[in-house]
């Protein structure tokens, strides 16, 4: 009895996947630094807010160190603020019956 051979096929639906969370490495290109330069100016960096790396992977959310290299330049960009802070507001100026009357 031979045996058969099953053809494994991938998805016929391909998308790429942009990543989120980074090693230090991209994070240190990022920032134009080498990875050595990254490490030892590192502390300082975490001493003006720049986001520690997740504790279990040892990776860096993008969007967080784009975030934070936004917030270098609140002149040119605006402060950004914590997203529940804004939803508050947002709600807050929604009108309700009561406040339609007055």
């Amino acid at each position: 009895m031979s045996a058969q051979k099953k053809e494994i096929r991938g998805s016929p639906i391909r998308f790429a996947v942009q990543p989120r969370d980074v090693p230090p490495e991209k994070i240190a290109r990022l920032l134009h630094l080498t990875v050595i330069q990254f490490h030892g100016l590192l502390p300082q960096l975490e001493d003006r807010g720049f986001p520690r790396p997740d504790p279990t992977t040892g990776m860096y959310d993008l969007n967080a160190v784009n975030l934070w290299m936004d917030n270098r330049h609140e002149q040119l960009y605006g402060k950004h603020r914590d997203p529940s802070a804004r939803l508050e507001e947002r709600l807050a100026a929604i009108p309700t019956r009561r406040n339609r009357r007055g």
